[in-house]
């Protein structure tokens, strides 16, 4: 708390400093947006100007946004032109018009641009290619360029985004490290620390603006996440006016609905918004086969099988207040609601069991699982800019809370004739708190070097309340466990103070340098309830630097090199001592005492591009030390037990490839393939506990998009990933496709399409192996997710754009949170 306090009295000081009133005198201003007349779609980049009507002499000019969009002040008591040109289409020219005193020019704020025959290619073209971006020290994924992902969620998103892999559960992984941070706008809620799979299907696709896949983080972002970071960038509204979009869709697995406003007036605006999702008919199935080695040298066989089904219902409520104090200090605050609730059936689980293949057991069960959670974020930002281009101060501030409830309830069924004859059921209600506070920096040295620098806190209060219940027959009354290994409660408190300066310069005309060193102490205190007193786990402080080099060169091509240090400290689903015996044959628990795992990072990449493709190479290592790994040890005879803990170390050498490529005005397809070696060893001696595996994994996407006439669009996905090494086995490789039809109508105001997933295969299937001197195993997961859904959206309202729209910031935990660097030479 004294760190915490220290901040919060550097950010009252260093606010009463910087608080200045400015006055604004409000000028004449044109604003519009420019539009290709035959598509009705934005027309990005084009040149504004403003003409003076009596010698045709040029004023003041400007360039329209990727949107199309531009706004012109400070006109002079005249007449005047208005001139818009962009390469590929017809040159505009606006009748004149008066400004005099008093009086602000109200014109259309459309422009319709003609196309031109002879440069039509080029221009769709370069629109197109801004599906992605690369920069110095991250790759963008522009998912609002992407028509298709209409009706979908985050996840459909990911599995687009290069370097990324999304399995079927929406589990999502970087360069095969699952380690990694996920932010959406700069920060990162409780919710998604704890479950990104079920975060990621709470956000609609459709307000996803971008994808950062930052995979060498500076030292501005926290130091959490080995894997790297992954910024989700939300659509924002800059626009002075009121509006509704409505997006929805349905489905033979799931429908989804969401309203978002919004209210911009002068310099306050006000946004309200939510999103359902609602996931059913999603049947599958379940199978699996152990082979125990029993100290005797007895084989023991367990045989299981099951038929599954899930249903979901989840939604996201949000409320935004954007304010304007003057033109240099702005001040945002928005709070946002979620909710989730999942259940999981495994209907008539059979378990048999074999010894010398004589069957000795065969059990029959029913096991129900729900998962249910609410989360609160709450975020208060406050930005003062200066007179000097680039120079900015900023104080931001989150409180973010997830309550969840997960259990499960085992009906174990006698004779036929008798029913269920037992009952066992779990109930842990699971906390998760944080309150974060964060001061930031950037002060421009010169025109191309900027120097940031920042302190902030965050204090993380886990708890884990837990318990175990039996009874007898389908109605006895349930009798809580006395054992404190299966009844009891777990809280765990995490305070991380940390500090930052980071330095960019660009020198030699073609090279950009970005280095910074970070500094952060953590601080842990754990309570076992009953299982043990109070625990004082070691505090311990990291240093990490990082280091970014680029090299423009003359042909447009970039080579980009990079180090940093990541640390990954073990989260709430790692540490929870909850027992989870669902499957008795499967039995889970967390590490309450795991240590957090330390990775460097090298990378070398190598990007080039032409009028009609790019493609990037990337190569990397990745060295880790105490990595957190799941364990896999016999318990009673024939229960496999697994828990968590850090071993020795694990390597990785990779490459990526990734190419998109226009074959003509309307047919585009890019994709990409990663693949890495991986080394894992415990650095165990012992042959019964020591533990070595190492391979290739390899995975690969594809997309191909074609502009059909008359507003409609077609796009096919697939993507695939081959079996992943872990420790102790691997997971089983998987592969998922889709074909996407969308037309826009209503000058792009309104949208119809129709999906097809996974449309010619009835079930895929996940087999994951498990390799030990004792165990032998093998299961395989199920799941019937051929679907087709009808998306629909529309967009009322008259907007118009804001000249002095600012960016927003926002708190940046990528310990568990980061930001976008605002640094100009990115």
């Amino acid at each position: 708390m004294n760190a915490l306090r220290s901040i919060l009295i550097f950010a009252v000081l260093t606010f009463g400093s910087l608080t200045k009133n400015h006055a604004q005198q409000v000028p004449h201003e044109v604003i519009g947006q420019v539009i290709d007349h035959e598509t009705r779609e934005p027309v990005g980049f084009a040149t504004i100007a403003l003409i003076r009507a009596e010698d045709d002499s040029l004023e003041s000019g400007a360039v329209a946004d990727l949107d199309g969009e531009f706004a012109l002040t400070g006109m002079q008591n005249k007449l005047y032109r208005l001139k818009i040109s962009v390469m590929g289409y017809q040159e505009f020219v606006s009748e004149p018009f008066q400004v005099s005193e008093g009086n602000t020019p109200s014109l259309t704020s459309t422009f319709y641009l003609e196309p031109t025959q002879i440069s039509l290619d080029e221009v769709v073209i370069t629109g197109q290619r801004d599906l992605f971006e690369e920069k110095v020290d991250r790759t963008i994924y522009h998912a609002e360029n992407d028509k298709t992902l209409l009706g979908g969620d985050a996840t459909d998103v990911m599995r687009r985004v290069p370097m990324l892999s999304v399995d079927m559960d929406g589990n999502v992984s970087m360069r095969g490290s699952s380690n990694i941070l996920v932010l959406i706008d700069g920060r990162q809620s409780a919710i998604v620390a704890s479950n990104v799979a079920d975060a990621l299907k709470q956000l609609p696709a459709e307000e996803i603006k971008s994808v950062e896949v930052i995979t060498t983080p500076s030292a501005k972002y926290d130091a959490e996440g080995t894997g790297g970071v992954i910024n989700i960038i939300t659509k924002k509204n800059n626009l002075q006016g009121s509006s509704l979009n409505i997006n929805s869709s349905a489905g033979n697995r799931s429908s989804t609905l969401g309203l978002n406003g919004s209210l911009k007036q002068g310099n306050m605006s006000w946004t309200l918004g939510g999103f359902g999702r609602s996931m059913y008919n999603v049947l599958g199935s379940f199978s699996n086969e152990q082979v125990i080695t029993q100290p005797n040298g007895t084989l023991m066989n367990v045989l299981q099988q099951a038929n599954t089904g899930t249903d979901m219902l989840m939604g996201r409520y949000n409320l935004g207040w954007d304010f304007e104090l003057d033109p240099n200090q702005f001040l945002s605050t928005s709070v946002s609601f979620g909710l989730r609730n999942r259940e999981n059936l495994q209907k008539s689980l059979l378990t048999e069991t074999y010894v010398s293949d004589a069957l000795i057991n065969a059990s029959l069960r029913d096991v129900a699982t729900n998962d249910q959670a609410n989360n609160i974020d709450a975020n208060f930002n406050y930005i003062k800019t200066f007179d000097r281009k680039g120079e900015e101060f900023s104080l931001s501030a989150l409180y973010s809370v997830s309550n969840q409830r997960n259990m499960f309830e085992n009906s174990l069924y006698g004779e036929p004739e008798t029913g269920i004859l037992s009952r066992i059921l779990n109930n842990n209600v699971s906390k998760n708190e944080e309150f974060t506070v964060q001061l930031d920096y950037i002060r421009p040295l010169s025109e191309n070097q900027i120097l940031e620098y920042g302190a902030k806190n965050i204090n993380r209060q886990a708890e884990s309340d837990f318990a175990y219940y039996t009874a007898e027959g389908v109605s006895g009354p349930y009798q809580e466990s006395a054992n404190p290994s299966k009844s009891n409660n777990f809280a765990y408190n995490q305070n991380v103070t940390a500090g930052y300066a980071s330095f960019t310069t660009d020198f030699l005309q073609d090279f950009s340098f970005k280095g910074g060193v970070r500094y952060e102490y953590t601080h842990i205190n754990a309570n076992f309830g009953s299982m043990a007193p109070e625990s004082d786990i070691p505090s311990y402080g990291v240093w990490v630097p990082s280091l970014n080099l680029s090299h423009k060169m003359t042909t447009g091509d970039m080579i980009k090199a990079a180090y940093n240090r990541r640390v990954q400290r073990p989260f709430l689903n790692f540490l929870d001592p909850n027992l989870n015996a669902a499957n008795p044959q499967q039995v889970s628990q967390g590490n309450p005492l795991l240590r957090p795992e330390y990775t460097d990072n090298w990378e070398l990449s190598y990007g080039t591009s032409s009028k009609v493709a790019t493609i990037n190479f990337t190569t990397y290592f990745r060295n880790t030390t105490g990595s957190i790994q799941p364990i896999r040890t016999v318990a009673d005879k024939d229960v496999i037990f697994t828990t968590f803990e850090n071993i020795g170390y694990e390597k990785t050498f990779g490459l990526s490839i990734f190419s998109n490529v226009n074959l003509s005005s309307k047919l585009t397809v890019n994709g990409s393939i990663d693949g890495y070696y991986a080394t894992l060893n415990n650095g165990l001696t012992d042959p019964l506990y020591a533990a070595f595996n190492s391979g290739f994994v390899l995975s690969g996407r594809g997309m191909a998009s074609y502009q059909l006439p008359n507003n409609w669009q077609i796009q096919a996905f697939g993507f695939a990933r081959g079996q992943q090494v872990q420790l102790q086995g691997q997971a089983g490789g998987f592969a998922i496709y889709n074909l996407n039809i969308n037309k826009q109508f209503n000058d792009n105001r309104g949208s119809i399409g129709f999906g097809f997933e996974n449309f010619l295969t009835k079930e895929f299937t996940l087999q994951n192996q498990l390799v030990t001197p004792t165990i032998l195993q093998q299961s395989t997961v199920g799941m019937q997710n051929a679907g087709f859904r009808v998306n629909f959206t529309y967009k009322i309202g008259k907007l118009t754009v804001d000249k002095n729209a600012k960016k927003p910031k926002s708190v940046t935990n990528d310990d568990i949170k980061s930001g976008v660097s605002n640094s100009s030479l990115e």
